[in-house]
């Protein structure tokens, strides 16, 4: 009786054993993207997916909602080794800079900021309603436009209507940026602005809403911008018949080094064996590619680093 009962102490030690070196085996990221309804709130879900799905389980993600790419750099003063977060790299150049809005903020925590992988490019979206009979940048002058507040899209929003000669013209709605499709569907605005990787969900709801055009930019437009040229294919959104031209900007998922080097490493792992099926779910995904690590401007995680290397993907000096 006593041997069975020292047994049976034994197999609920191990029991108990096996399952906290199991729950301890679990790494949990924070991954911080955008605004819940944005197209990057939306990816850092599928990421999150993937991430569980690519690692059975042993990274957990738990998405955080953001009010925009500068908050997300912004954060890394606090965070710890569990941080993801992404950002346009050359906002964490000007973080690193003390440079724009990171003027008088600046933090020896931004030079600990290291890359992981690119998710895609952010992409201005100017969208009117029909009834504002806009079809042409030049045509927002006496309109009512909603920018949002925080976000990359509103800054950028916002330089554009400046370099334009608009920003004296232009009605800025008081608003959130969540709240653009019912404002335009009520007549209450007569466009939005915003930035998310196509077909960004805010557009696509919108379009299915309410007669809009998604506003092309001429190559002069796009040359005074000095962003890079994108092209949004005929039949992304409902009605659209012709291609949009307009423009984007490389994004990236960053961490610090206070992330180890297995996790980075298991994070940029899996994230590229889970590309094509993400591709199969979101048309995004299909725009990421190895050409885009050349847009990373600063270190790469050297857990990365060793994944880049395992695979033979080259990489400049400057970013290991």
């Amino acid at each position: 009786m006593m041997n069975l009962l020292l047994k049976s102490a034994v197999a609920a030690s191990a029991i108990t054993a096996f399952a906290l070196t199991s729950a301890s085996a679990e790494t949990r990221v924070t991954y911080k993207s955008a605004k819940t309804g944005s197209s990057y709130y939306q990816m850092g879900v599928e990421l999150a997916e993937a991430m569980k799905a690519g690692t059975g389980g042993e990274i957990s993600v738990t998405v955080e909602e953001s009010q925009g790419s500068v908050q997300n750099v912004m954060e890394v003063r606090a965070r710890g080794g569990d941080y993801v977060f992404t950002t346009p790299p050359a906002l964490v150049g000007l973080a690193q800079q003390g440079k724009a809005m990171f003027e008088g903020k600046g933090s020896p925590a931004f030079d600990d900021i290291r890359a992981l992988f690119p998710i895609p490019s952010l992409t201005m979206h100017f969208v009117m309603s029909r009834d504002s009979d806009v079809t042409e940048m030049k045509g927002l002058a006496g309109k009512t436009i909603l920018l949002g507040k925080g976000s990359f899209g509103a800054t950028e929003g916002e330089a554009y209507l400046k370099l334009f000669g608009l920003e004296e013209s232009v009605k800025i709605a008081d608003a959130e940026l969540s709240n653009a499709v019912a404002a335009l569907k009520n007549g209450q605005i007569d466009g939005f602005v915003t930035a998310g990787s196509w077909p960004a969900p805010n557009v696509v709801e919108a379009a299915a809403s309410t007669p809009v055009t998604v506003l092309s930019l001429t190559d002069e437009q796009i040359a005074e911008t000095k962003r890079t040229k994108m092209t949004i294919p005929a039949g992304t959104y409902a009605e659209q018949t012709s291609d949009i031209t307009t423009t984007s900007l490389p994004v990236v998922a960053f961490t610090t080094t206070r992330m180890d080097d297995d996790t980075a490493y298991q994070l940029t792992k899996t994230f590229w064996e889970s590309k094509a099926k993400l591709s199969e779910t979101s048309r995004w995904w299909n725009g990421v590619a190895e050409a885009l690590l050349s847009n990373i401007s600063g270190k790469i995680h050297p857990g990365a680093v060793r994944y880049y290397d395992e695979v033979g993907i080259e990489l400049s000096d400057a970013q290991k």
